[in-house]
């Protein structure tokens, strides 16, 4: 998984309108992703075995790793299995979830 698999993902579920807005906060350099991981895998593949029975895919175990390498992060999402997985072990993860 690389920054531009997770910006792409991001930029398709937004669509028309959010993509554009989406592109304008690319271009701002107000997001920025520098998440590489081969830097990441073992602790990726021991999220991936952790939650096998969820399952965790492999896009969300990056995802919960991402949030492992920051101080105070804030995942924006639509995926509620977001709300069982933790960081760290037993942290929550801090999750914008639509209502």
């Amino acid at each position: 998984m690389t920054c531009e698999a997770v910006l792409s993902e991001t930029a398709h579920l937004l669509g028309g309108q959010g993509a554009r807005s989406f592109a304008s906060l690319l271009r701002r350099g107000a997001v920025v992703c520098t998440y590489r991981f081969a830097d990441d895998m073992d602790a990726v593949l021991k999220l991936l075995e952790k939650y096998a029975e969820v399952p965790m895919s492999f896009a969300d175990a990056c995802l919960v790793r991402m949030t492992e390498t920051l101080s105070n992060p804030t995942l924006l999402t639509t995926d509620a299995d977001f709300r069982i997985y933790r960081r760290h072990g037993r942290q929550t993860i801090p999750c914008v979830l639509p209502r």
